[in-house]
């Protein structure tokens, strides 16, 4: 059996001497933001800040943080694996380690982290491990990959307020699988998949919060 078969629509993570190798040259260069109009990607403007959210396809993920009043930009693309500068096929057939995930640099002067972290937990479902609703993979796991320790802190916090809540309000669903990590490299993915929702209007989104206010102050 390949490594692509093995991993494929699986919950098994590659160890790094398993992964695919990639390549050393990005497979594209980001250009503008075709909602926000901004760069997608830095130099970004002095005192904005960055996170990295896994939420399942990250084409909806990315159209909730786009509509967020003091988010300067977003792009999609691939973290918290292995392989270096993957394409989207390589991605999808579990075989790199990365999680499917969505950019967000936001101006902390105009928007808190807490309800970037309101929006995240409130717009799918962190207990399903390595999958998201349909969508079957580690690539779809529910993440934050976090710049700096203060961001991982706060995370990770707002990680315990929300099983509070599950535990009270859905004491049958199982526990948060949510990993959340500081972040890693960031590969952005092919340049159709960047504002997906804004260039497909009707085109799939497969996200699906439970329901509850996630208990934290957005």
């Amino acid at each position: 059996m390949s490594v692509l078969d093995r991993y494929r629509k699986s919950a098994l993570m590659p160890s790094p001497e398993e992964a695919l190798p990639g390549r050393e040259v990005p497979i594209t260069k980001p250009g503008q933001h075709t909602v926000l109009g901004t760069s997608m990607a830095p130099p970004f403007p002095e005192g904005m800040e960055q996170v990295l959210f896994g939420m399942g396809c990250f084409w909806g993920a990315e159209r909730k943080f786009w509509q967020v009043d003091g988010v300067y930009t977003t792009a999609v693309g691939y973290s918290g694996g292995y392989t270096p500068n993957p394409k989207y096929e390589e991605v999808c057939s579990g075989a790199t380690g990365h999680n499917e995930v969505v950019l967000v640099v936001f101006d902390p002067a105009k928007v808190s982290f807490a309800t970037l972290l309101k929006v995240f937990w409130e717009s799918h479902n962190p207990t399903e491990g390595m999958s998201q609703g349909y969508d079957v993979g580690t690539q779809y796991r529910s993440g934050i990959y976090c710049f700096g320790d203060d961001q991982l802190a706060e995370a990770q916090a707002s990680r315990e307020v929300f099983q509070r809540v599950l535990a009270e309000k859905k004491s049958r669903l199982p526990a948060i699988t949510t990993e959340i990590v500081a972040a890693g490299p960031f590969y952005y993915a092919e340049p159709y998949h960047q504002q997906y929702l804004d260039k497909n209007p009707q085109g799939y989104c497969g996200l699906g919060g439970l329901g509850l206010n996630c208990g934290l102050d957005g």
